[in-house]
């Protein structure tokens, strides 16, 4: 049921409605208090979810186009037995069947029959169809290549504009995306997810022991006249490191947010380990489902931001429980905590019980700092903090740390 109700929501959004994350979590709520009687469910999600009376039509006609019920077969129509119309056929196409109770005419001796008087003619013709052949072949084919070019064409000319719109897209900053910008990018958001997922398949593929060890072999080959008969290898290294995802899903940011869950969720399987948590003002956890972003909890995305509280109740709840040396913790924010108690301390402490802490800002490095921004004072706590204004930024961060 919550498939069905993500896709009905993803109707209205695509014919006009804003509907929100916590209005489609009102309107599951709603639908599981209310049940599925059709007249009962249409007014509990247009409580949920219309929020202008204008709008109310729009939902009416998109509820009653998603909830139809399925059309019955049409009536009067027979199917069309199997040999009807093969009489027709044969005298369109020029070949007349004979009668089963028709004799067949048998020459008389010393005649031969139409069908041998025919031959003959096809036997002397074929010749001079050979001497021709040569030249015909020549131009027929200089006539189908006529078109081939222009159609060659026409497909480069379409591959380039397409090129160059992918190009565009990833090199487009975040703030100035728009509804249909977001609706081209997530077909390429897929794309960059395989590649992002072919590249940790390769580098946590499992080897049978690890690289060769150049300085002993080296020095044990000196008994053996500069020979390295033995080898040695090194130990392998770690196996499938373990995730933890902060995602801040505020303002312009939760679109970035969006675009990082839907390329870390192909790549799951590459992890010993993945939790992924969003936070506006508290912390909730959240997975990606249907191209969507599901929480497990209530969340107010209309809050004032304070990662300082979020990074409290974090380390309060879960940070000692998930956090080991093989963890690696990506934390994706403006770090815009309107002028509340950054708590600094407690990001330190999570990167000292963690692998890696990697702070990635979907800002421009111009605007770190500025207003509001502490960006400075969680950079001193973090191993790395980059910026990932586009798409491309954003995969190259991943690529560079995961």
């Amino acid at each position: 049921m919550r498939t069905i109700i993500l896709n009905f929501i993803n109707e209205l959004r695509q014919a006009g409605l804003r509907v929100s994350l916590s209005e489609s979590m009102d309107a599951m709520h709603a639908m599981v208090a209310i049940g599925i009687e059709r007249e009962l469910l249409r007014e509990a999600l247009a409580a949920s979810v219309v929020k202008e009376e204008e709008d109310r039509p729009t939902f009416d006609e998109v509820f009653a186009r998603f909830f139809a019920g399925p059309s019955g077969r049409r009536k009067g129509k027979q199917v069309q037995a199997a040999g009807e119309g093969d009489g027709q056929r044969t005298k369109e196409s020029g070949i007349q069947s004979r009668p089963q109770d028709q004799p067949v005419e048998k020459p008389r001796p010393g005649e031969r029959s139409s069908q041998e008087q025919k031959e003959p003619q096809r036997v002397q013709e074929q010749p001079r169809s050979t001497k021709e052949s040569p030249e015909r072949k020549e131009k027929v084919t200089e006539e189908n290549n006529q078109g081939e070019p222009e159609e060659q064409k026409e497909q480069e000319a379409q591959h380039k504009t397409k090129l160059a719109l992918r190009r565009a897209l990833l090199e487009k900053p975040f703030r100035e995306f728009d509804s249909r910008d977001v609706e081209s990018a997530k077909e390429l958001v897929e794309e960059l997810a395989r590649r992002l997922r072919g590249r940790l398949s390769r580098r946590y593929k499992r080897g049978a022991r690890g690289r060769l060890d150049f300085r002993r072999t080296f020095r044990a080959s000196v008994a053996h006249g500069g020979i390295p008969i033995e080898l040695f290898w090194r130990h392998r290294r770690p196996g499938k490191p373990d995730l933890v995802a902060l995602c801040d899903l505020s303002g312009s940011v939760a679109l970035v947010s969006d675009f990082l869950l839907a390329l870390l969720a192909p790549a799951a399987e590459y992890f010993r380990k993945v939790r992924t948590f969003a936070y506006v003002d508290r912390l909730c956890e959240v997975s990606f489902e249907n191209g969507y972003v599901v929480p497990h909890e209530t969340l107010d995305l209309y809050a004032r931001s304070d990662f300082g509280k979020v990074l409290q109740q974090f380390w309060g709840e879960a940070g000692e429980r998930l956090l080991t040396r093989n963890t690696v913790v990506l934390v994706l924010g403006d770090a815009r905590n309107n002028r509340r108690p950054p708590r600094p301390d407690l990001l330190t402490r999570i990167k000292d019980h963690s692998r890696k802490l990697i702070w990635l800002n979907p800002e421009s490095r111009a605007r770190w700092n500025t207003g509001d921004s502490v960006m400075s004072v969680y950079t001193q706590s973090c191993d790395l903090a980059l910026g990932c204004g586009n798409l491309k930024e954003l995969l190259n961060a991943l690529t560079r740390t995961l």
